[in-house]
């Protein structure tokens, strides 16, 4: 596969895209499953220009493109992603835990302070950490990191005095704890090359159902995109996302819907045409029968 061009790969700025509270601020906190809710858990290709981000997470797995590495693990994790480095993920259903994105001139003002405790060459590269891969001492330091964010999560949401100076502190004892758990090298090395081309067809298909699930292709015109059979599509996705291929494209239209119905005031019969149904009773039936609610139920719910 050709490279992608990195002009071609999206910059998101996820105060100003992701509109919670303060879009510019310095440190920004949120679950990962509530962004996961909005941006869906197969994440094509991006990067975050001008902000580093950290993924904690606690619960369920995480197929991940990482630069130029492709991992796979199971919670407890963590994801260390510098400023502009291109990633693209698959998580599984119950994934959660936290993610943490603080601008890169904060960063580089904690590293002024304390000269050579955060090397340059640390802070540029990617890491991908298991905590069940760590010694007992780097253990530790995880976990420190866990009841960290877990304060600056509370502090995030709160209206308390001082709030942005508190979130600094936080965020600054965080990184000084990120810098030794990275120094300490237990990295996960890359999958070897055969399973990261499975993976690589597998992110490659969520970037194709991306672009193309709203004109309900078929499997067979997605197998055909990828150069490789419907059969060897289906086992991929089986054995990566232990979904059907079909239900990957399905999960898509699903997330795609609760996002229009939640944020949006169009009518839940236009919703449906523009997720490409032509009938609004299949589209409810669709989405009735996946979530235990229809539209009209799964909206309201949403507005209480």
């Amino acid at each position: 596969m050709a490279a992608i061009p990195v002009q071609a790969i999206p910059d998101i700025h996820i105060g100003r895209v992701y509109h919670r509270r303060d879009p510019e601020c310095d440190v920004h906190y949120e679950t990962f499953g509530t962004l996961a809710q909005f941006f869906g858990r197969n994440t094509p290709m991006h990067r975050h220009n001008g902000f580093f981000q950290i993924h904690l997470l606690v619960q369920g797995g995480i197929h991940l493109t990482l630069d130029q590495g492709v991992y796979c693990g199971e919670a407890p994790l963590l994801i260390f992603t510098p400023p502009a480095v291109p990633h693209s993920f698959y998580s599984e259903e119950n994934t959660d835990g936290h993610v943490l994105t603080v601008r890169q001139g904060v960063v580089r003002g904690w590293q002024q302070m304390i000269p050579g405790q955060f090397p340059d060459a640390l802070m540029r590269s990617p890491s991908f950490v298991e905590f069940n891969k760590l010694s007992g001492e780097n253990k530790n330091d995880f976990n420190v990191l866990l009841n960290v964010v877990e304060v600056l999560q509370e502090e995030f949401f709160a209206a308390k005095p001082a709030r942005s100076a508190a979130l600094l502190a936080l965020g600054n004892y965080f990184f000084i704890v990120l810098a030794r758990l990275l120094q300490a090298g237990e990295q996960v090395s890359p999958l070897r090359q055969q399973r990261g081309e499975d993976l690589r067809l597998f992110l490659k298909f969520c970037d194709l159902v991306e672009t193309n699930f709203s004109d309900h292709l078929t499997l067979s015109d997605y197998a055909e995109r990828l150069s490789i059979t419907g059969a060897r599509l289906n086992d991929i996705c089986r054995r990566i996302a232990n979904l059907p291929s079909k239900e990957v494209v399905h999960e898509r239209l699903l997330q795609e819907a609760r996002r229009l119905l939640r944020f949006s005031a169009v009518q839940v019969s236009e919703i449906g045409y523009q997720l490409g149904f032509t009938d609004p009773a299949y589209f409810s039936r669709f989405f009735t029968k996946r979530t235990g609610l229809s539209p009209s139920q799964f909206r309201l719910l949403g507005r209480s």
